[in-house]
């Protein structure tokens, strides 16, 4: 047994994950390398070559690494828990017209459950990914911050984690760059790992289209929801769409709706079969509710109202925001400035400064002139 301890590395098969096991096998750690199959091409039903992290071809190179370096690889297969949870909660998102973020999902409530089982029956201390992201403790808390690399940083993904998980968690690659990943790659003879591309897809859908995959889930779908209304937030109909869930708050694109000016998808109605539509300025929200919280840097905040930087979705700069908990487990937020195309069933994540507070799922937003109904 290494004096650094054994770990038990999620390996992908693409440069990211490699090297977290590279690093940490050279910094003295026992690896063990463990590449987990989520989903295979025939049951996601795509037109397009099987690719990605769960791949034949990924696999083989994550084991490649493996074998070079001289520590085992071993395959996990979840495709059964990955589908009853993560795709189905996936396709139930979208016919309650909400938008839903599989990846949080998944490292929440499987993978990272997945490692650390195994990691146990492995003898491993500590499970390893290779996510942009850092790790301290402080005060007793073990907290998530910012990856160095902020065009690379994948914190807002990782706010679900238990502090126990986190406590067992290392992220090799929180304090460098990408490019020094490429780099350091190069240097050790990893040439294939430099020039493979990356995939910005969700592995079970890998032709991105989800409209597509959701109907070929529920084959029924279309004939249930097509014919609804689109219309304007008075009320004014304007056509008619495909069914409520093949749009996403925000949208422009695709809406077969001509009026002279650009509209953007502002509401989904489930109830009603309507998507609403609106201008620009009409996508912007002063607040928004948030629920089924994880705490991070803090227990809680009840009665506590916080200033914080919150991120609506991963691409999101963030917004500062006035945080309050209620005692039943909500967080209440309230935005410095509006924010444009908040979305129900994605994340929202709070920082102070580059630390995880925590984050949760927006289940409803609100203007100012709603605020006395906002709950």
């Amino acid at each position: 047994m290494s004096k650094r301890g054994r770990v038990l590395v999620a390996m992908s098969g693409g440069i990211d994950s490699s090297l977290a096991a590279v690093l940490l096998h050279e910094e003295g750690y026992e690896v063990i390398g463990m590449t987990m199959k989520t989903w295979d091409y025939a049951s996601s039903g795509g037109s397009k070559k099987e690719t990605g992290c769960c791949s034949l071809d990924s696999i083989n190179d994550a084991r490649d690494v493996a074998v070079g370096l001289g520590f085992p690889h071993y395959i996990l297969d979840i495709r059964e828990e990955f589908g009853d949870y993560v795709i189905n909660h996936f396709t139930g998102e979208y016919l309650e017209g909400r938008t839903p973020n599989p990846c949080v999902l998944c490292n929440t409530h499987i993978k990272w459950d997945a490692l650390l089982r195994r990691a146990d029956k492995l003898g491993c201390e500590f499970i390893a990914t290779g996510h942009y992201a850092n790790i301290r403790e402080e005060a007793g808390r073990h907290v998530i911050s910012k990856g160095l690399d902020a065009n690379k940083d994948q914190s807002y993904a990782l706010w679900g984690i238990s502090q126990q998980s986190l406590s067992r968690t290392i992220f090799p690659l929180g304090h460098l760059r990408k490019t020094e990943i490429r780099e350091m790659a190069a240097d050790r003879g990893f040439m294939a790992l430099v020039n493979k591309s990356e995939s910005y897809e969700i592995c079970f859908v890998p032709d991105n289209d989800y409209r597509g995959f959701l109907k070929r889930r529920v084959p029924e779908l279309e004939a249930q929801v097509a014919g609804g209304e689109f219309v304007l937030e008075d009320g004014t109909v304007v056509g008619h769409h495909e069914g409520y869930p093949f749009y996403t708050i925000g949208q422009r694109k695709g809406l077969g709706v001509a009026l002279g000016f650009p509209v953007f998808v502002t509401e989904i109605q489930k109830e009603k079969n309507r998507v609403v539509l609106g201008r620009d300025h009409e996508l912007t929200r002063d607040g928004m509710w948030v629920s089924k919280l994880n705490m991070v840097k803090y227990a809680d905040l009840v009665g506590k109202p916080t200033q914080t930087v919150t991120k609506v979705r991963y691409k999101h700069p963030g917004t500062p925001a006035l945080i309050e908990q209620t005692p039943d487990g909500r967080m209440q937020v309230l935005f410095q400035e509006g924010v444009n195309a908040i979305a129900p069933g994605q994340a929202a994540v709070f920082y102070e400064g580059d630390d995880v507070i925590g984050g949760g799922w927006i289940t409803k937003s609100f203007r100012q002139s709603e605020m006395d109904g906002r709950r």
